[in-house]
């Protein structure tokens, strides 16, 4: 086993396929595959299964990447400590999360203080079911998403089968989030009936539309006017130009969304919202980092229970 092998493995992950991580190495795509299988064969163990879909990272290969990374984490240290050359390596790292605005200020908060010339950093607000297709495939390192006691039977279901940890971050009770100039913003809080003469925007899912994915609690109600989106942005502007309204934590960046109004919604319902790791990955120094920024931003935009 060599250091290059270790290289060539974590770069497939990265690439998230064996053509286009040889591109990146400068390789052909021939000599990348034989290096790979004389790594599973020396070892004993399968890093990685093709499907009709692409390759796909296996449990013991996920195991044995948390441990690839520290080596070749170590190795580049020594290289800069003991050799003439300074230049720091290209660091990477990931995030797919559900649409918070509180994940976006962390990842802000992370690149301002990232004094680098060199990095490649991802920030993916995505379906549910990718976020933990994601983490589980270590194409991100953390995932952000809620359960509640609808839908945790399910996620904790998927996250178990894919070797993922969920970790708290915060509970919230439900608020509606409605343009600044929404008549509803006069009130203290807001009840179902409230809601009913404006629209309903919503997150699509996708291939897996499920309720139990949905972003938004209380997905099984009818609404008279619903509308989908897939991205925040869309949403918002639909929120200011529609007066509709999208159900979520309560925890909402002022910096980030001047003209949307979080307000109380009168159910008896609580959120819980995390993140999640790979259960055999060590975080990184980057993940740590970020996931002290959430803590922050999270401190400094939450609504009080």
């Amino acid at each position: 086993m060599t250091l290059q092998q270790l290289k060539y493995v974590i770069e497939v992950v990265r690439s998230r396929s064996i053509s286009k991580a040889a591109q990146h190495l400068f390789i052909s795509q021939p000599s990348l595959s034989n290096a790979l299988k004389e790594l599973e064969k020396e070892l004993g163990i399968k890093i990685f299964s093709r499907t009709n879909k692409g390759i796909i990272i296996t449990p013991e290969g996920s195991e044995f990447l948390g441990y690839a990374r520290q080596v070749v984490e170590q190795a580049e240290l020594l290289e800069n400590r003991y050799s003439n050359k300074q230049v720091l390596p290209q660091q990477h790292f990931s995030v797919s999360a559900q649409h918070y605005a509180f994940a976006v200020s962390a990842f802000v908060r992370l690149l301002k203080e990232y004094n680098r010339e060199e990095y490649e950093f991802t920030l993916r607000e995505t379906k549910t079911y990718e976020i933990i297709d994601d983490v589980k495939n270590l194409r991100s390192e953390i995932g952000i998403l809620y359960v509640n006691e609808f839908n945790k039977k399910v996620i904790h279901k998927f996250l178990r089968e894919g070797n993922l940890i969920f970790h708290e971050l915060f509970e919230a009770r439900p608020h509606v989030f409605i343009s600044s100039r929404n008549p509803l913003v006069k009130q203290d809080y807001v009840t179902l009936s409230d809601l009913v003469p404006y629209p309903y925007l919503s997150f699509e899912q996708g291939d897996y539309n499920s309720f139990y994915f949905s972003e938004e609690i209380l997905s099984t109600l009818s609404r008279p006017k619903s509308i989908r989106v897939s991205d925040r942005a869309t949403l918002f502007n639909l929120l200011i130009g529609l007066n509709g309204y999208t159900i979520s934590t309560g925890v909402i960046s002022r910096e980030l969304n001047r003209d949307i109004i979080a307000v109380p919604l009168k159910v008896d319902e609580l959120i819980t919202v995390g993140y999640i790791t790979h259960k055999h990955v060590t975080d990184s120094k980057l993940a740590n980092i970020y996931i002290q920024y959430l803590k922050e931003s999270i401190a400094e935009e939450q609504s009080p229970l």
